[in-house]
């Protein structure tokens, strides 16, 4: 009974350090059908996960799709909570076969294989993120994370993508990302795609940052030169 103990602890230990391997940001390249050069992203933080695809050239943005995962030996399940392109897959899961090494991971049977760009650091802010308030006026308007309608922010240690959806309608309303960096109580993003512009790609913003009892401050001017004032809270 011991040996068997044992073995199970193993196991499930070995099934949490093979899932907090993957995590951080991933890239791979692909070809479109009229031969443009795709760029493919992929963020994994604990429990929730990102992938974008666009264009590796000009930024412009082709597709995302992300939601929860887990990982279990290795089998990779997802529950889908937005996708660009086909909505009627929110709130499915799918199950595949993944195979990983330190630096790579690819789907069984699959030849796209992604390649690590970090494992969650050096940035501070790795992690999943839900809007839940903003400041205006002086005034703090508080959101409330739990409803169907979310903006989430997920990084690793170098990327980030934001995305806004409603997981009740399965309406997906925008999506940007790139790569970021804190240095010195300052976040900076480099946009290399967004959704809704694609004229942004390639833009550079700066903001001030700050982690009060666990929430991120963030504020500053947005991509449309509005001031904004942000707070994010972890997602649990």
């Amino acid at each position: 009974m011991k040996k068997i103990t044992a073995l199970l602890i193993c196991t499930f230990l070995s099934f949490g350090i093979k899932a907090q391997s993957i995590i951080g940001a991933w890239e791979g390249y692909s070809t479109s059908e009229n031969g443009d050069k795709l760029k493919n992203v992929v963020i994994f933080a604990d429990g929730y996960q990102v992938i974008s695809i666009y264009n590796a050239t000009s930024g412009k943005f082709v597709h995302s799709n992300g939601g929860t995962w887990k990982l279990e030996g290795d089998m990779m399940t997802e529950k889908v909570e937005f996708d660009t392109d086909n909505p009627s897959r929110v709130d499915s899961e799918v199950s595949f076969e993944v195979i990983i090494t330190e630096n790579t991971i690819q789907i069984a049977g699959s030849e796209m294989k992604l390649t690590r760009l970090d494992n969650g650091t050096p940035g501070k802010l790795q992690g999943a993120w839900l809007m839940s308030g903003r400041i205006r006026d002086g005034k703090t308007q508080v959101r409330d994370t739990n409803r169907p309608r979310k903006t989430m922010k997920i990084l690793s240690g170098t990327r980030f993508q934001w995305i806004a959806y409603n997981t009740e309608t399965k309406q997906f309303m925008g999506t940007g990302g790139g790569t970021y960096t804190t240095l010195n109580g300052k976040y900076a993003e480099n946009i290399e795609f967004f959704s809704r512009d694609d004229s942004k790609a390639g833009l550079s913003l700066e903001f001030n940052y700050e982690l009060i009892d666990g929430k991120w401050h963030h504020s500053g001017l947005s991509s449309k030169g509005d001031p904004i004032y942000e707070i994010w809270s972890t997602r649990k």
